[in-house]
Order: structure tokens, then C-alpha cells, then sequence
């Protein structure tokens, strides 16, 4: 069975205080899950890092930024150094959230200098993409999704295989009033990004895991977790109160083993 992907981006929610409890009770309820079978991280914001990576057992829950500058230093009032992260000893750096390109404008190439910098000081680097509604009402999300990989990953070696993941958030999907994509379209979409990155790294392409993220619910989770080219969920509010995402992440694994997935 392959290893399955779940992890929550907290967003600009939670204080120090209750993302320490939280990760704590997270990693308690989910303890007895072989790590071989699952990977489990959590993206809390900056202010908490510290404290978070000092206070967890990351055996059990990995953490990560949720943006990192591209430059080790210099001029860039606000932005956070990869160094800074290493300081800390996270293990993961999200780049190019849609709240990061749509809120923010961040461009692809901007992304990929973010990657290229993740990849160089050892970080896994998770990479987000994903089509507006506008370019989903014009069946345009395969290209928008090559695009925004080829772009996005441009430059990078296939010695990095192992350290880069994909996260596949539409728009429309995500955040208050987010609409789910159903499992076939996600899996078509899915499957689009694969064949992208086999076309990029060639059969190596094929190692990296893509993860489905866009208003995640109990509701839905088992049906798309079980999809051939879905690796993982991207969980949101779902995932916020540790007990409720522990049983989501039980029942999707009870429901990806029993289709032998």
C-alpha cells in the first residue's frame, strides 16, 4: 500500500498557545499510526515556529513555513530568511499558496526561485497550483496546472525528487464558501500534474506525491483519497480541531486500505 500524505495549512489562525496544545494532541491521538504508512505535517503561522518545533515530537508531526523569502539575506523588510527557518529546524516550506498569488501576486517565477532556495537548504518544498474559477469555466485547469509547474519547477534537479511535493488547491475551492471538487475532477486534474512531472523528471516524476487540498470534509474525504493519482489531503477547517482530523484521517485510511489502494 503507499505511503498517504495529510496536512493542515493553519493559516493566520491560532496563537502560540493553542498551536502548541493542538500539534500535542494531534500527535497523541494519531501516535499508534506506523509512520510508514502515513505522513502527517502541519504549516502553523511564524510567530509560533519556535516554540512548535521545540514542543513536538516530529517523528510523529512534521512542521513547515508557510512562505520563505529567496534570499538568504538582504533588503527585504518583512520577508523570512531560509536561514531562519533552518535556525528553527523545520522541516517543509509551502510555496505559492493561492492566498500567496491571488492575495499577494506572487508570479510563478517568483515561485521557482522560492523552490530552487527551499530545495538548496534541505527543506521539502510543497508547491501549490491551481485554476481559478474563470479558467475552470473555460476547461482551461490542465494548462493553467502545466504551466504553473513547468514554470514553477523550471531549473530544478531530479537529485531533488525527494524533497518536492505538490499540492493541488483550485481556487474556487478553498477557504469560506469554497466549493469541493468532485473526486473525478479531481483525479483528472490529478492526473494532468503526473503526467507533467513524469514529462518533466521522467519515470523519477512518478515519486512525487501530489496532494488534493480544496475544502476537505468528512464528507468527502474517503472518496477522494481513494482516487489512483490522489497521494494525500490538504486538509482546512476540517482539520483544525485535532480530534476531528484525527478521525478523518483514520476514516480515510480505513476506506484507502479496504479498496486496496
Amino acid at each position: 500500500m503507499k505511503k498517504m500524505y495529510f496536512g493542515s495549512n493553519l493559516k493566520m489562525y491560532k496563537n502560540i498557545e493553542d498551536t502548541i496544545r493542538y500539534l500535542k494532541e494531534l500527535a497523541s491521538l494519531t501516535a499508534d499510526i506506523s509512520r510508514e504508512e502515513i505522513e502527517l505535517f502541519i504549516i502553523p503561522s511564524y510567530t509560533t515556529l519556535d516554540r512548535a518545533a521545540r514542543s513536538v515530537d516530529r517523528s510523529l508531526v512534521k512542521l513547515g513555513a508557510q512562505n520563505m523569502c529567496w534570499e538568504e539575506q538582504g533588503q527585504f523588510t518583512g520577508e523570512i530568511s531560509p536561514l531562519m527557518l533552518q535556525e528553527i529546524g523545520l522541516d517543509l516550506v509551502m510555496i505559492g499558496h493561492s492566498e500567496r498569488r491571488h492575495v499577494f501576486r506572487e508570479t510563478d517565477e517568483e515561485e521557482n526561485k522560492k523552490v530552487k532556495c527551499g530545495l538548496e537548504h534541505g527543506f521539502t518544498t510543497l508547491l501549490c497550483i491551481g485554476e481559478t474559477a474563470e479558467e475552470k469555466k473555460y476547461d482551461l485547469g490542465p494548462e493553467v496546472l502545466r504551466t504553473q509547474l513547468k514554470i514553477g519547477l523550471e531549473g530544478v534537479d531530479v537529485s531533488h525528487i525527494g524533497k518536492i511535493w505538490v499540492a493541488y488547491e483550485p481556487v474556487w475551492s478553498i477557504g469560506v464558501g469554497g466549493i469541493p471538487a468532485t473526486a473525478d475532477y479531481a483525479e483528472r486534474m490529478h492526473g494532468e500534474i503526473k503526467k507533467c512531472l513524469s514529462e518533466l523528471f521522467g519515470d523519477a516524476g512518478k515519486e512525487i506525491p501530489v496532494l488534493y487540498g480544496g475544502s476537505v470534509n468528512p464528507g468527502n474525504a474517503e472518496e477522494l483519497i481513494i482516487q489512483p493519482s490522489i497521494d494525500g489531503l490538504f486538509v482546512g477547517r476540517s482539520a483544525w480541531q485535532a480530534d476531528r482530523f484525527n478521525e478523518l484521517i483514520r476514516m480515510a485510511k480505513t476506506k484507502a486500505e479496504a479498496e486496496g489502494r
